[in-house]
């Protein structure tokens, strides 16, 4: 009766396996929130963040993002690899897609660099509906399991699709803002036969501010960082404040929900720690998000994120600072 009950759950709340992982580290790896950053150190890099969300609770998610990208000078453009792994420990939902990237850059005036992109994906969904025993498969008498079942449910255990998106950054070496559209072929995403799913564009601001601010040190800034989301009838913003000491970081950041889905949605959903460190072209990442609501104890969520810069050229003259 249990996996019986969770199909249906699933299918009540299954607008809500449409929505986009979100990352809290934006600013570390915005390479997962818009492919305008490919190569936009001018170098080779590599990184990868993990994220697990609410791991006291029998609902954890867990979320993997690497990316690999390269700059090619002549062509003034940036290529590179990404892969993202979504995974909802209690159903088994998980999500993958692997994305092709490009960026090109040109400058509009001596201070200021646009950076244009295009992303090309192919993802895939499964549930693994193969190990789930409808009701009407139990004999309760016989105590045997039939293997068919009349269940008018007609599902795929998987579905692959093609995606699209769209982005383009505004940068200078110390500031950037950016606007990322993801989706734009509205890839359906049912897992039923003949269903019709699409699933919701994906839109985002985001930027990097640098503050006038006169440290002790011409290496330590102050930046003000915003990503604010909209997909479908979901939305949040994110708005905090990140310093850099020398080889160190901290930032502070309210997670907000500013148009509320129901009565009971709160404004304020989480207060997001985050300290970082860079070492010999090595950036470490860790933060932790601290609930605001009334969700429970959920374990709060975390992210580590690692980013290797082959030829530690994060000083690189026009390059957005991040």
């Amino acid at each position: 009766m249990k996996p019986y009950f969770l199909i249906v759950t699933m299918f009540v709340f299954f607008k809500g396996f449409t929505q986009d992982p979100i990352h809290t580290q934006f600013f570390m790896i915005p390479e997962s929130l818009s492919s305008s950053f490919t190569g936009a150190k001018q170098t080779t890099r590599a990184g990868i963040i993990h994220r697990t969300q609410w791991p006291g609770l029998n609902f954890s998610i867990n979320t993997q993002f690497a990316f690999v990208d390269n700059w090619f000078e002549e062509v003034n453009s940036g290529i590179g690899l990404s892969v993202l792994n979504h995974k909802e420990t209690a159903t088994r939902y998980n999500f993958t897609q692997v994305n092709l990237n490009y960026a090109y850059q040109f400058a509009i005036s001596d201070n200021w660099n646009v950076r244009p992109s295009l992303s090309v994906g192919y993802g895939a969904k499964d549930f693994g509906f193969q190990n789930v025993v409808l009701e009407d498969q139990i004999n309760i008498f016989s105590g045997i399991i039939n293997p068919n079942s009349i269940d008018p449910i007609n599902l795929n255990e998987s579905i692959r699709f093609f995606d699209f998106s769209a982005s383009v950054l505004f940068n200078t070496e110390n500031s950037w803002v950016g606007f990322t559209i993801k989706h734009l072929n509205n890839p359906n995403i049912s897992m039923n036969y003949e269903g019709q799913e699409r699933l919701d564009m994906f839109m985002s601001l985001h930027g990097s501010i640098n503050l006038p601010f006169k440290p002790y040190s011409s290496d330590n800034k102050l930046f003000a960082l915003f990503n604010a989301m909209q997909q479908g009838s979901y939305n949040r913003v994110d708005l905090g404040l990140k310093y850099d000491l020398d080889r160190f970081s901290f930032a502070l950041l309210a997670a907000t929900n500013p148009n509320k889905v129901s009565p009971n949605s709160h404004f304020l959903t989480s207060m997001n720690a985050f300290i970082g460190m860079n070492w010999e072209g090595f950036r470490f990442g860790y933060s932790y998000d601290f609930n605001m609501t009334g969700i429970g104890r959920t374990g709060g969520v975390y992210e580590l994120s690692i980013t290797y810069d082959f030829l530690n050229n994060s000083n690189c003259f026009g390059c957005p600072d991040y």
